[in-house]
């Protein structure tokens, strides 16, 4: 896909991280922004940073688990600007589960669906439609992750679940745009190879009150700094990606149409030959042995 000034891109999860990245990168090539996120005062000054820079800027606040909100967000884009050419679904949680899968609470599945899963469909389904109406080239980038898309953290068991949702769904976007013969496209994205600072490590203040937990957490919230710090104690190597590098990176595959949007990477390029290699033996998942779960 081409990418010129007078496009107009829609970036949920917009207010920091690989959102504001993407936002800030079409931005810097001309393209007008929509910004959407939860998080009402992140998203006003990431709105008005981008305004700072010469950028035109709308930003809205939605809960992107929320269909109606959705909607009303493509209806808010299509009102103001008349078309969108570049839809990146990226809003995404953490669950904050505890234990065992067995032992999770059923809120932390329900939130986490609603916002990973939920989020990506009720984008595709409000916007896909216009897009394609519109007869113009465009182009949709879903937000999975190298945990799930390529292989489950069983430490972090539901996002993983999540994001290999994710995968799947655009897989099944790209085929469906594919015997439309539409000229709009679909990617996934795999933030990385690294760790990245966003807000994701800190997703529960922003979790719902209907998706409450029901008891006590057995240990505090750990904010990323906290994990970096477990992390190097216990002996691993802790490396982190820039987003505005994932931002590059996104641009990058919009121009080449590429669909895997997977930055190359010796851990997952590990992860991917180990577990086709467990499929193709029929072998069993030794992949995920080792992994401490307390």
């Amino acid at each position: 896909m081409e990418l010129r000034a007078g496009q107009i891109a829609v970036v949920t999860g917009a207010a920091s991280g690989v959102g504001l990245a993407l936002a800030r990168r079409f931005a810097a090539d001309g393209l007008a922004v929509v910004l959407a996120d939860v998080e009402e005062g992140a998203l006003e000054k990431a709105a008005a940073g981008l305004r700072a820079d010469g950028a035109t800027v709308h930003a809205r606040v939605v809960d992107v688990g929320v269909r109606e909100q959705v909607f009303a967000l493509a209806e808010d884009a299509y009102d103001r600007f008349g078309a969108v050419h570049v839809l990146c679904n990226n809003a995404g949680v953490g669950s904050g589960a505890e234990g065992r899968m067995w032992e999770h609470e059923p809120n932390d599945w329900k939130w986490a669906f609603e916002v990973n899963v939920g989020g990506v469909f009720h984008g595709i389904q409000a916007f896909v439609p216009r897009m394609l109406a519109g007869g113009e080239e465009g182009h949709v980038v879903n937000t999975s992750s190298g945990d799930g898309g390529i292989a489950p953290l069983p430490t972090a068991s539901v996002y993983a679940v999540t994001k290999a949702a994710v995968v799947t769904m655009t897989e099944s976007l790209y085929a469906h745009l594919k015997a439309e013969h539409a000229r709009v496209g679909a990617s996934v994205l795999f933030p990385g190879p690294h760790m990245l600072r966003t807000g994701l490590w800190e997703s529960h203040r922003n979790r719902p009150e209907r998706y409450a937990k029901s008891r006590p957490r057995k240990a505090p919230y750990r904010s990323l700094g906290q994990w970096e710090t477990a992390m190097k104690e216990a002996g691993h190597e802790v490396a982190f990606t820039p987003v505005e590098e994932v931002a590059d990176h996104v641009v990058d595959g919009l121009r080449a149409d590429r669909f895997w949007m997977l930055p190359a990477g010796e851990h997952s390029d590990r992860q991917i030959r180990a577990r086709s290699r467990s499929m193709l033996e029929r072998a069993n998942p030794s992949y995920l042995e080792g992994f401490i779960l307390d």
